[in-house]
């Protein structure tokens, strides 16, 4: 099952066009486990702090 992406797609395609480069259609997914895997992180770092709020500090 794919997850929920947390990316508009059109907004990173316009980053990286902007830099004279072209965006591969599996980037963005890519991009997407990258944005889930580093908020992942941040809640357990948060839950072992005993915090429920995550915090820029987290990630």
């Amino acid at each position: 099952m794919a997850k929920e992406s947390l990316l508009v797609s059109s907004k990173v395609k316009n980053v990286i066009k902007s830099e004279g480069l072209m965006c591969a259609s599996e980037t963005i997914d890519a991009l997407n486990d990258c944005v889930h895997c580093c908020i992942k992180k941040a809640m357990d770092r948060a839950k072992a702090n005993g915090r429920r709020t995550v915090q820029a500090k987290d990630l």
